[in-house]
């Protein structure tokens, strides 16, 4: 089915009304949602599902919209669930986003006219390549765009226009779940999977179009706690452990190699992300990753051995390592259920791209929820440059996605 012959798409003034909306995550909060700011966009995502005939839609205590397509179809369909975040990352300013529609792009430079130092280059991203001819939208040059994840929240809610107005699209109950906080961690700490009841999930927050990634890393953070010697700064000599001196020699002595700058394909890495404290008392947080969930624990083992060693100097302090597991490599569980991934593939073979099945150096909401009783692989939404402001996204891989995704609808009820 040729969807484009037929359809009047409406993804791209969904995302150009929704990345105006600063939904930004905070990690340093202790509420849920972590920011208030991230229901106004879950409020007027439910005014619109109302408004195109979606009854259930709803925002519930926590900051998730919930919603149910019908099934048109007499046959018993597996229920489906579309989800992507409501948030955008704190790296970078999610406030008065001024998003710029390049029309027709030509490969030329971008320049953000709010920071004309700016500059987004073929050479620095080269999918823009793929984009000669297509309509790519930008930020302003001071925020991020917002592409990650608005692209798929738009997507998802164009899809759903389409499939209230076309009822030749056959498909079964489709579910739909926008998040808030995946930017932060907690994007499914209070999802209700009975409440969604779904067979199977995609989350549409993936990259190049064509692109399917069934693989991300598996995810544990780390805290090391350094106990220093203190002393009154002017008694100190032989006698002050500065913990915030040794958690800087520490993090210098890390091996170069593990480092996310210097790692990439199925690599993993090891990376402080927040220093604290004073003399007597530092902490560094780390985040650890890796493709394989066994070597977690010997990258945690390289702080411990770096820590040890650079300890021997300072023979007056101790330090000690806590582990939190955050996620984990959601294959192991996708592998169960092969047609999850398999249908999908055959979904973006439809649209005309060719289907690449990836890994993601990342982590997203699937990935706990394909543990929590939700098998959901990764389906491209077209988001580049994410967490800054060289952020961009064309309107025509935009449009693949929401073809994709009523492709995979109809697929499922094919296949029943």
């Amino acid at each position: 089915m040729n969807f484009s012959s037929f359809i009047k798409f409406t993804v791209t003034e969904r995302f150009l009304r929704y990345v105006t909306i600063d939904t930004q995550s905070d990690p340093s909060s202790v509420t849920f949602p972590s920011t208030e700011k991230q229901k106004d966009l879950g409020r007027l995502l439910v005014e619109e599902l109302l408004a195109i005939g979606v009854t259930d839609a709803h925002l519930d205590e926590y900051g998730y919209v919930y919603a149910t397509i019908p099934s048109n179809t007499d046959k018993q369909v597996p229920v489906i669930c579309f989800c992507s975040h409501m948030d955008t990352a704190p790296d970078c300013s999610g406030k008065g986003v001024k998003p710029i529609v390049h029309k027709n792009y030509q490969g030329q430079d971008l320049i953000l006219p709010d920071d004309t130092t700016q500059v987004i280059r073929m050479a620095e991203y080269a999918d823009l390549k793929n984009q000669i001819g297509n309509d790519v939208i930008t930020a302003s040059g001071t925020t991020l765009l917002g592409a990650d994840n608005k692209a798929g929240v738009a997507e998802i809610m164009d899809a759903c226009y389409q499939l209230m107005n076309h009822p030749e699209i056959k498909h079964g109950d489709i579910r739909i779940l926008f998040t808030p906080d995946e930017e932060v961690g907690h994007g499914v700490d209070h999802v209700d999977i009975a409440k969604l009841g779904a067979f199977a999930g995609y989350t549409m927050d993936g990259e190049s179009a064509g692109n399917m990634e069934n693989e991300t890393f598996s995810a544990d953070g780390a805290r090391l706690t350094i106990n220093g010697v203190s002393s009154h700064p002017g008694f100190a000599k032989g006698k002050m452990e500065s913990a915030i001196k040794i958690a800087g020699q520490i993090i210098a002595a890390l091996p170069d190699d593990l480092s996310p700058e210097h790692t990439e394909g199925m690599q993993g890495f090891v990376h402080p992300v927040g220093i604290e404290g004073h003399v007597e008392t530092a902490s560094v947080d780390f985040i650890i990753r890796d493709f394989d969930e066994a070597k977690l624990a010997d990258h945690v083992e390289v702080i411990r051995q770096t820590a040890t060693e650079v300890l021997k100097k300072f023979p007056g302090s101790t330090f000690d390592i806590a582990v939190s597991q955050q996620y984990r490599n959601m294959k192991g569980v996708l592998d169960q259920h092969p047609q999850i991934v398999d249908y999908a593939m055959e979904a973006i073979k439809r649209t005309g791209l060719t289907a690449k099945l990836c890994s993601i150096r990342g982590g997203t909401d699937g990935s706990r929820l394909s543990f929590m009783g939700l098998p959901c692989p990764n389906i491209f939404a077209g988001e580049h440059a994410f967490h800054s402001r060289h952020e961009w996204v064309s309107v025509q891989d935009m449009q693949k996605a929401v073809e994709t995704i009523l492709h995979l609808c109809m697929i499922w009820e094919e296949k029943s």
